[in-house]
């Protein structure tokens, strides 16, 4: 596919250096305002830049706040483009585009496999990329009652508790390696290094949090929908191919409540 431009011809040292600055002022909780009138969530992306495009030039508008939710690199084949691509609309439209963190982007506290795009890159740049991929918030929460991250929900006091959140703690682990199963019970022990939750932790931590919507990626054996709908889990990515076939992205209206996963339009890029 070939390389990207950089912005103004600049390095990917100093893409990286600009991003990490930026982040550096953004929260880990990302709160949406009634400024705009939708949400666009777009699922893993995972080294598909022709879905990280299109998402771009489809919702891309005044009227529109566009959530990534994670895992932008690892299995596809264009992953080193797809999170420059990303990088590069977060520091042109910083206040509209909005890259949450994956399992895939905390490779600086936790190794795992597939690591392709880790373990292709040089040494000091792929310490780079580690460095400023972890600086990237963990959740968002709409007006209309949706929080939205990349795995499952972190068990801390309170919603304004994710600011505080450190990477590699146990919170941070559930919320990019969480798992849900329509199954009664609360923690339900981890299944290849992924904690798993059942009804009862959603429920009593949606409560705690205020939200009536979870709109997430990260696991695609799971259904679209669980826990009465109120669980929506998307990809927009063709890295899975059978298992997940249509790249999907989910809108949510910034006014008014909503009160499950069925009153989203579910979009496919």
């Amino acid at each position: 596919m070939g390389e990207l431009p950089l912005l103004k011809g600049e390095s990917e040292e100093e893409l990286l250096r600009k991003a990490g600055e930026l982040l550096d002022h953004e929260p880990k909780l990302i709160e949406l305002r009634r400024g705009a009138r939708w949400a666009v969530f777009v699922g893993d992306t995972h080294g598909d830049l022709e879905a990280s495009r299109r998402v771009i030039a489809r919702y891309l508008r005044s009227e529109m706040k566009l959530i990534f939710l994670g895992d932008y690199v690892d299995r596809g084949p264009h992953s080193r483009e797809n999170i420059r691509y990303l990088l590069e609309q977060k520091l042109r439209h910083p206040e509209q585009v909005f890259l949450l963190q994956g399992n895939h982007e905390g490779w600086k506290v936790a190794r795992f496999s597939p690591a392709d795009f880790w373990e292709g890159l040089p040494p000091e740049l792929a310490a780079a990329y580690a460095e400023v991929l972890v600086k990237l918030p963990l959740a968002a929460v709409t007006p209309s009652g949706v929080i939205a991250l990349h795995g499952a929900l972190p068990d801390v006091p309170t919603l304004h508790d994710i600011d505080e959140i450190e990477p590699g703690s146990a919170p941070w682990r559930q919320i990019t390696w969480g798992d849900w199963q329509e199954l009664p019970g609360r923690e339900l022990g981890e299944l290849w290094g992924r904690p798993r939750f059942g009804r009862r932790y959603f429920e009593e931590l949606m409560e705690r949090f205020g939200r009536r919507v979870l709109i997430r990626s990260h696991q695609p054996d799971a259904p679209p929908f669980l826990f009465d709908r109120r669980c929506v889990t998307i990809f927009t990515s063709s890295a899975y191919g059978g298992l997940r076939p249509e790249r999907t992205v989910a809108l949510a209206p910034l006014q008014g409540a909503l009160r499950s996963g069925s009153e989203l339009i579910l979009e496919t890029v």
